[in-house]
């Protein structure tokens, strides 16, 4: 099967396919409104919070050298790092548990999942062609989105494209992508929480991981408060992290064709050959453990998070109850698709501060 393959047929130029399919993605509108959703902290809360957008570009440059060191392709791990969150709404997780809700309760079978809706991003709600939706990228780039984490099978997914093969891993380079996501996020969530003061040191190295990082830094000489440490833990949770996938998967990797095309589509049910030492990956889990319960779920958060649901279950039911409150693009889509999902899909359009500016215009209030 030849994974360059697209869906539309245009004429070469002087880019190699998933070149093409990055720039694609680069210059979308999408990829753009990612530098106002949320990641964890809310955008507006402050300049150095990461959002979505800097989020991707630190999962690219992290699977772009996972990719070099382990043979594979490096751009196709860029562009599907780059693809990855497309489809996630406004104020994080959060907002897409309120729009799958809300879809459910409106009777739809299928709600809301974030990789599918990143996918429908690329093949559908995105028009830069007068005969076809999407961006026309190839296969390998959309089926690295779509099944970069695991597990694969959801109902939903069932009527799509045979060559969507669910019972079959992905792309090496898909795996990589899904690694590079979790070293990215525990990584620079780490990093603004600390800097907020939203968590500790001293709670991180409770956990063995965070002790190991620790040993790291103070052979550099320097200890927990001194003005260069967060930066140095940082950096080094990172080197921990890419250094045992690279050792762990190289071997696992030895005798699969570098060239994707030649590369058998391994079993979904066989280990995936690009994975963290047991041992780190214990660690590793024992820290996102920690994260979620002091960090993730901290008042502070908790508070902007709530406030981020109630602005979104809004929007969703003033739409639903009144459709001249919709752009009239989005009202001509009803004739076409789904009056649920066409609100849902705008919804997990917006910016947070949209979302938030487009809450007040309509229930007249200064905040939520």
């Amino acid at each position: 099967m030849d994974l360059t393959r697209r869906f539309y047929h245009f004429d070469e130029d002087f880019r190699d396919p998933f070149s093409r399919d990055r720039d694609r993605v680069i210059h979308c509108s999408s990829f753009r409104r990612l530098e106002y959703k949320t990641q964890v902290f809310l955008n507006h809360e402050g300049d150095y919070f990461r959002t979505r957008l800097t989020h991707s570009l630190e999962v690219s440059q992290i699977a772009r050298t996972l990719c070099r060191m382990l043979g594979l392709n490096e751009t196709l791990g860029e562009v599907i790092a780059l693809s990855h969150d497309l489809g996630h709404t406004p104020f994080g997780h959060v907002g897409g548990d309120v729009l799958d809700a809300l879809l459910r309760s409106d009777g739809r079978e299928f709600g809301f999942e974030h990789n599918f809706q990143s996918f429908r991003v690329l093949t559908r709600l995105e028009k830069r062609y007068k005969d076809f939706d999407g961006l026309n990228l190839t296969f390998a780039t959309l089926e690295g989105v779509l099944k970069h984490s695991y597990p694969y099978k959801k109902s939903f997914l069932e009527p799509l494209d045979p060559l969507f093969d669910f019972g079959k891993h992905p792309s090496f380079e898909a795996m990589v992508v899904d690694h590079a996501d979790e070293i990215a996020y525990c990584s620079h969530d780490i990093d603004d929480g600390i800097k907020y003061k939203l968590i500790s040191f001293d709670q991180l190295l409770a956990t063995p991981l965070a002790k190991r990082v620790n040993e790291m830094v103070e052979k550099e000489g320097l200890r927990v408060g001194e003005p260069l440490y967060r930066h140095r833990f940082v950096a080094g949770l990172i080197k921990i992290l890419v250094e045992d996938l690279i050792e762990t998967s190289r071997p696992m990797l030895a005798g699969h064709p570098l060239d994707f095309n030649a590369r058998n589509r391994l079993d979904a049910s066989t280990k995936a050959p690009v994975s963290f030492s047991p041992e780190i990956a214990t660690e590793l889990k024992l820290l996102k453990k920690l994260l979620y319960k002091d960090l993730y779920k901290h008042q502070q958060i908790a508070q902007k998070m709530y406030a981020g649901k109630q602005c979104i279950k809004g929007l969703y039911n003033a739409f639903r109850d009144d459709s001249d409150l919709l752009p009239e693009k989005q009202k001509q889509l009803f004739q076409k698709r789904n009056p649920p999902r066409v609100i849902a899909d705008y919804i997990a359009s917006m910016t947070d501060r949209y979302a938030f500016k487009t809450y007040q215009s309509i229930y007249g209030l200064s905040s939520l």
